[in-house]
């Protein structure tokens, strides 16, 4: 099995320096707040706006320290499941894992809120260019839950299984369910919203984080039926498939589809900076 091969030869870490180890998980938060404020910058160029990049850093910042607080405040009240009730201290120590997506979305929108509510910035106007560039974040963060040889998927026979460390003991091929979600959640979804983007004028206000989150909750809660729920956590309801991820993944599809269908009703024009 060709993939297996590969990520047998994977190393969680980067390099290190001395005691100091920069890990491949890190490096893809980076890349994708990177890549991400790229593609808002030309998206919002394409659209015929002069957002500065002054502005943009700003908008960036907000956002990243709204995915990285939204994300591990998500983990802990989504899956902690009591345990940093009673370890508190725990809530803050990043490096021993543990963030959600949801909690993230969470986070950069309060975050792009705050910012462009000091910048007058237009803030529906800056969800749908930030959502147009935050699947390359998914896909490289996806990449690199691989890479850790987390969150990985029940056992196969297809030719691609991998081989995990698997606490369950024994030596089983699983999917590499993370590799399906930076498929779908990264690549397609931003070659989707991409092609989307390309028309001028731009669709209305809403349009694309609709779509973004009709996609992603779709693409989450499907791949999660291949996908092992986290182990304290097991499945929901006494059934054998409801997991958190679906829990939270279905709200997004019913919110995502009312946002598509709020833009096409009220048409509202796409601008970047309000009245100064």
């Amino acid at each position: 099995m060709w993939l297996n091969d590969l990520y047998q030869h994977l190393d969680p870490v980067a390099f290190a320096i001395g005691p100091f180890a920069v890990r491949w998980y890190g490096l893809a938060y980076l890349a994708g707040f990177v890549f991400a404020a790229i593609v808002i910058y030309r998206r919002q160029r394409h659209w015929g706006f002069d957002l500065t990049q002054d502005d943009l850093v700003s908008i960036m910042t907000g956002i990243a320290f709204g995915v990285i607080a939204g994300g591990r405040l998500g983990y802990v009240l989504f899956y902690g499941k009591g345990y940093y009730l009673a370890h508190p201290l725990h809530i803050i120590m990043l490096n021993e894992g543990g963030m959600s997506f949801h909690g993230g979305l969470i986070g950069a929108v309060v975050g792009a809120y705050i910012v462009c509510r000091e910048l007058n910035i237009c803030f529906p106007t800056i969800c749908d260019l930030a959502v147009c560039g935050g699947p390359i974040g998914l896909f490289l963060g996806r990449c690199a839950n691989f890479v850790n040889g987390e969150l990985w998927g029940k056992p196969t026979s297809l030719p691609w299984g991998v081989m995990f460390a698997d606490t369950g003991g024994g030596e089983v091929f699983r999917h590499p369910s993370q590799l399906y979600e930076a498929l779908l959640e990264g690549l397609v979804m931003f070659l989707v919203l991409w092609a989307l983007s390309r028309k001028v004028p731009p669709r209305p206000q809403g349009f694309f984080l609709g779509t973004f989150l009709a996609l992603y909750g779709c693409f989450r809660f499907l791949i999660e039926f291949v996908r092992l729920p986290d182990a304290h956590m097991g499945y929901l309801l006494g059934t054998s498939w409801l997991t958190m991820g679906q829990v939270l993944s279905a709200p997004l599809v019913i919110v995502g589809v009312a946002l598509v269908m709020w833009s096409r009703k009220t048409k509202r024009e796409q601008v970047i900076y309000l009245a100064r």
